[in-house]
């Protein structure tokens, strides 16, 4: 009885704590652009950003300018697009956070984005593989996705 209720107890500290690491691990990045321009200047001996490399955003509907970084739009030692793949392109969604600097809340694979006003807020339509729509081929999936605070919420795919 005395090792179920010191297990119950343990179990309760535990479910307590594990948010409190998993928020503690994601990295406050101060200039996202700035952030990633550095890790390519460093992986690549001659790294080359093409326009609209990162574009900042209101993602979250929040009234605080965000950060969209498309690595498609990257040239690494002479070869364009080197991250892409079939699949696509990864991009990187930043949210700027009140209290000063940026988090890292999402990477996707998309072959590119529309950033439109729907349902009475800005959100994405991401055309992305087929795969993310339950398709082994054809037309690429289009995909709404609204961004609240720091997650995405997927409104529609087709």
């Amino acid at each position: 009885m005395l090792i179920r209720k010191t297990l119950a107890a343990l179990t309760g500290v535990l479910l307590a704590v594990l948010p409190m690491v998993a928020g503690a691990q994601q990295q406050l990045v101060q200039d996202p652009e700035r952030f990633e321009r550095q890790h390519f200047t460093e992986i690549c001996q001659k790294a080359m950003f093409d326009e609209g490399f990162a574009k900042p955003l209101d993602v979250n509907n929040d009234g605080i300018m965000d950060m969209v970084v498309d690595e498609g739009k990257i040239t690494c030692d002479g070869k364009a697009q080197y991250l892409c793949n079939e699949e696509g392109c990864p991009s990187n969604f930043y949210v700027q956070v009140k209290e000063g600097g940026y988090i890292l809340v999402a990477t996707a694979r998309i072959y590119g984005y529309d950033f439109k006003m729907r349902f009475g807020n800005m959100v994405f339509v991401f055309s992305m593989h087929p795969r993310y729509c339950d398709r082994t081929e054809g037309d690429p999936c289009q995909m709404t996705v609204r961004v609240r605070g720091t997650r995405f919420v997927t409104i529609n795919k087709q």
